[in-house]
């Protein structure tokens, strides 16, 4: 199993950018499809962005298409989320996550394996 380690986390106000770091350890990372979730207090783990095994394929919710940009360092075993012009909804503890799925038709909580422990990211209005 990958053990996922999640960085870059914080405060920043609205309009302002973030860079989170997904570093991966005991496997190696171009084996997992990878994906970003967020959970924010009170509400439901969702999906943020996602990238195929070789990063030609990226996938993202609509509320942050045009916004985040997911990338993978496969050398590196790393994955990246950029934020750019964050607003105060985005606040919420952010997962990083690996699937072992050759294939995934839905990028879901459910079709992941292994998760990090979480990184908080607050946006101030």
């Amino acid at each position: 199993q990958v053990q996922l380690v999640e960085s870059g986390g914080g405060l920043v106000q609205a309009g302002g950018s973030l860079r989170l770091s997904c570093a991966a350890s005991g496997r190696i990372l171009s084996s997992y499809a990878m994906g970003w979730f967020r959970q924010a207090p009170g509400k439901e783990r969702e999906f943020v962005a996602g990238i195929s095994r070789s990063g030609v394929g990226t996938y993202y919710a609509d509320s942050v298409k045009g916004r985040f940009t997911i990338s993978r360092d496969n050398a590196k075993n790393t994955v990246y989320l950029q934020m750019n012009s964050l607003k105060s909804e985005d606040t919420a503890v952010y997962y990083c996550a690996a699937s072992r799925k050759l294939y995934i038709s839905s990028w879901s909580v459910s079709a992941f394996d292994s998760w990090g422990q979480g990184t908080q990211v607050t946006v101030s209005s």
